[in-house]
């Protein structure tokens, strides 16, 4: 059997799996279940076994969770995995209580036990779900899936509307999930990154579209630390929403960077000939590889249809004054290169081998793991401000739970929405944000290992 690497190129038509979806809108008494469990999936090419993974429903990626706008999520979660876990709804601005984080919102859902989600759908766009418990391993093992929320109002007209959940596996030459999680090194660096790229669980997935077909193409970066940057082939559109909120005007699509946890929406009309093939490219240090392939095999109409509208907005909460908003700073700091001596550690200094043997490798402030204190309180409705330094020699990707901010640039204006914000080292970023969902929120690197090794903090909302 030959060594498994990325560089295999192996294409197969989505398996029903990974298509799969599960009902959604339902009352408490009647809700669906939403069941964590071992499975197997073909994620290698088919000369090498299956693979054994952690799934929701036991498939990776989990069941495509699909509700509109202005609607209630109601589903029970089942965990017979043989750890507890919980589920996290990265990126819908939830009430505190169905957050998913264990130990902060909730206790985490041990095997064998159940919980109920319910919470309402304020914003359409793209968001995903995953576990917010031993996240690093749970999720490098499988568990996630995507949530879409339809619009209410002022859908764009495409002929398909396919999300393309993308992630990397650290799999041995069997073709099974390499252990060695808590792997230090992994954690002091930029974290694990695996030797197999997927796109909804295949390594060659595929689906055949006519020419000048529009599709909406709902892009997902779920994997641990791997940053994606991304090009179309024979693809041509633009970006209309990055991590679930439209943009005021849809961008012209060019190269794309995602960092772990990000979204980016796309609109985009296939222009390849019938008879060749289209593709979403992942650019790597040594080249660019299709990890989706469309092969043109007809025509849908002569000529392409005129450039999309802007999505509806969604009701977030417009900025105050930026110049009389609450300030807090957040200094990153650790790592491998990282020249940081120690850090706070439950209420006690440690240096870097004693902060080692706790499995840390990194801090915000000077504090590794969540403090006793908040990073910063907000009364309900306030607009308050983050300056944030990278003082590492690792990029990171900052995630804040419950809300959407926007980036001030240095001449004074304001970015787009986002959830999570890629820092390059020694990158420094400002944001801001309305406080307007109460409840104590986490903020993180979504680099699952420098998450765990202490680059969390919180924030409280009162």
């Amino acid at each position: 059997m030959t060594r498994l690497t990325r560089r295999q190129f192996h294409r197969s038509v989505l398996g029903a799996a990974a298509a799969a979806t599960l009902p959604t809108f339902a009352g408490a008494n009647t809700a669906p279940i939403l069941h964590a469990r071992e499975g197997n999936a073909q994620l290698a090419p088919t000369d090498y076994p299956e693979t054994k993974i952690w799934g929701y429903d036991g498939i990776v990626p989990g069941p495509v969770l699909r509700a509109r706008q202005g609607e209630r999520m109601s589903l029970r979660f089942r965990n017979d995995l043989p750890q507890a876990s919980s589920v996290h709804w990265h990126g819908i601005r939830i009430e505190n209580a169905m957050d998913g984080v264990a130990g902060m919102t909730q206790p985490a859902v041990e095997p064998g036990e159940e919980f109920l989600y319910d919470f309402a759908l304020p914003d359409a766009g793209t968001y995903w779900y995953h576990p917010h418990n031993r996240t690093y391993e749970q999720m490098a093992r499988g568990l996630y899936g995507a949530l879409v929320v339809e619009e209410a109002t002022g859908a764009p007209e495409v002929d398909l509307d396919e999300v393309l959940l993308l992630d990397d596996w650290h799999l041995t030459d069997e073709a099974q999930i390499e252990d060695g999680f808590g792997n230090m090194h992994d954690w002091a660096h930029a974290g694990r990154i695996g030797n197999w790229i997927t796109a909804n669980g295949d390594g060659g997935w595929s689906r055949e579209v006519p020419q000048h077909t529009r599709m909406r193409l709902r892009l997902v970066n779920t994997a641990n630390a791997r940053i994606f940057t991304l090009e179309v082939r024979g693809l041509e559109g633009w970006v209309v929403a990055l991590d679930g909120m439209p943009l005021e005007t849809p961008q012209p699509l060019g190269a794309l960077t995602l960092a772990p946890a990000q979204r980016a929406d796309l609109i985009v009309d296939v222009v390849a000939d019938e008879g060749e093939e289209a593709f979403l490219v992942s650019f790597e240090r040594d080249g660019g590889y299709a990890i989706a392939s469309f092969p043109v095999t007809s025509t849908a109409r002569q000529a392409r249809l005129s450039a999309p509208d802007a999505l509806p907005p969604n009701p977030v909460p417009a900025l105050g004054p930026l110049e009389t908003a609450a300030r807090s700073e957040l200094r990153m700091e650790g790592g491998a290169m990282g020249g940081m001596q120690g850090a706070m550690i439950g209420g006690r200094m440690m240096g870097m081998r004693d902060m080692a043997a706790e499995g840390k490798a990194w801090a915000f402030n000077g504090v590794a793991d969540m403090g006793e204190k908040p990073l910063l309180k907000a009364a309900l409705g306030d607009t308050v401000r983050i300056a944030m330094i990278n003082d590492t020699a690792w990029p990171h990707g900052m995630h804040l739970h419950g809300h959407h901010f926007r980036q001030i640039r240095a001449d004074g204006t304001v970015g787009p929405l986002r959830d999570t914000i890629l820092m390059n080292r020694g990158e420094a970023a400002e944001i801001a944000f309305v406080a307007d969902n109460p409840g104590d929120w986490l903020l993180h690197c979504h680099m699952l290992e420098h998450s765990a090794g202490g680059m969390m903090t919180w924030l409280r909302v009162a």
